[in-house]
């Protein structure tokens, strides 16, 4: 049985009409045979989200990429290195986040023996967003973070500009939520940008070691 709309804890701006029932080893092994869009065919495998189930925190990247269609895990890449480093620096433990993407299946065009990342488009995101929203519901976080714009839309809604609103705290129910840049966008800078992202995002995970330290 999926769980109702309104039987749930939701923070997200779009909410899907039910979401699956299950803790979360049960939405794991559910999410896994998931075949509401295309993007499970070419893909290796769904890349679900995973932490502590009484993690304060929950971040929410974009979506799945190379490394992590491999080896099953979100984060285990460059951009994943990246964002433990600078939770470290920041005062967050790693270990106490619960991390995941708002698109579990990596899509890819393939080029040569190249898979070159794409954006997943609306329709994709929206067959999604029953996953994050049963990972939200079990957890109850009290701060979510959102790494990239796809993933603060999922959660704020397609007005949400993360150029304009970056690093601001977000009411939602709850909850409060913030977006910051993904790690993968810092490493693709260039030279003085790139330096100058990476300051942004340590800076907003110090907010939120921040939010952790208050009562």
């Amino acid at each position: 049985m999926a769980a109702s709309r309104t039987d749930i804890w939701q923070p997200l701006a779009k909410p899907p009409p039910e979401i699956p029932a299950g803790d979360l080893a049960t939405l794991r092994r559910k999410a896994r045979g998931c075949r509401a869009c295309p993007l499970w065919a070419p893909a290796t495998q769904t890349v679900f989200g995973e932490g502590p189930a009484d993690a304060r925190v929950v971040m929410v990247g974009e979506q799945a990429g190379d490394r992590e269609d491999i080896e099953g895990r979100p984060f285990v890449g460059p951009a994943g290195r990246l964002l433990h480093e600078l939770l470290e620096e920041a005062g967050v433990d790693p270990a106490e986040v619960y991390i995941t993407n708002a698109v579990k299946h990596f899509k890819f065009e393939q080029r040569g023996k190249a898979r070159l990342h794409k954006r997943a488009n609306a329709a994709e995101q929206t067959a999604c967003r029953r996953w994050l929203a049963a990972e939200l519901d079990r957890i109850r976080p009290r701060h979510v973070v959102c790494l990239g714009a796809l993933a603060a839309q999922n959660v704020f809604g397609n007005a949400f500009r993360l150029t304009a609103q970056r690093g601001q705290w977000q009411p939602l129910a709850g909850a409060q939520g913030m977006a910051t840049w993904h790690p993968s966008a810092v490493l693709r800078a260039p030279g003085e940008r790139r330096a100058a992202l990476r300051d942004d995002l340590r800076e907003d995970l110090a907010r939120l070691a921040e939010a952790l330290a208050g009562p």
